[in-house]
């Protein structure tokens, strides 16, 4: 019976031997390629000749929305790629990725109306919806058939009967630039 025993030790210590060469081995491949440029734990699919990104000021074209629009947009999409890619920011415009354009649209739109309470009360809005469109145009210096000039949309909405617009809008800018940052990155560099 003791020889039973030591058998089993003796594959069990086998079995983990061989699981943690296994382990170290996936480890070592995983790091391999994200030096190589091949992948990065983002998604990011970046050749290794790729190694700056320039991101213009983009300009609130819409008319509407906070004086600091612009400003949040741009340098949010500045901070996005540089904590999500290994690209320096080229400051010049001559980056080997180029981003620019505008903020096309800022508006809030009624999206749950309710009735009022009398037939002399007015309809509200249960819901307003903020949408921001971002369009972008992209150039790859090196491989011009990733180049796309397109608009972005995201909205968020809220409840005007508890919060206000002034209290409220911030975090909803806040929320669509996020998402508009991942759809950017995504269609840009993850090819998606």
């Amino acid at each position: 019976m003791g020889s039973l025993k030591g058998r089993y030790t003796v594959k069990s210590n086998n079995l983990r031997l061989r699981n943690r060469h296994i382990a170290f081995l996936l480890l070592m491949l995983s790091a391999s390629l994200y030096q190589c440029g091949v992948y990065s734990f983002s998604g990011a699919s970046i050749s290794p000749d790729i190694e700056t990104v320039s991101i213009d000021f983009f300009y609130n074209e819409a008319g509407d929305g906070p004086p600091y629009l612009s400003q949040q947009f741009t340098e949010g999409l500045k901070e996005y790629f540089q904590n999500n890619t290994n690209l320096g920011i080229d400051n010049s415009g001559n980056g080997d990725l180029q981003f620019s354009g505008n903020i096309a649209s800022f508006r809030y739109a009624p999206i749950a109306p309710t009735v009022g309470i009398n037939n002399n009360a007015p309809d509200n809005a249960g819901l307003q919806r903020l949408t921001i469109s971002i369009r972008v145009e992209y150039i790859n210096t090196g491989d011009d058939t990733f180049d796309f000039d397109q608009q972005f949309s995201f909205y968020a909405d809220y409840d005007p009967s508890t919060t206000s617009i002034s209290a409220i809008e911030p975090a909803l800018v806040e929320e669509i630039f996020e998402q508009l940052y991942v759809d950017i990155f995504n269609a840009s560099v993850a090819n998606w």
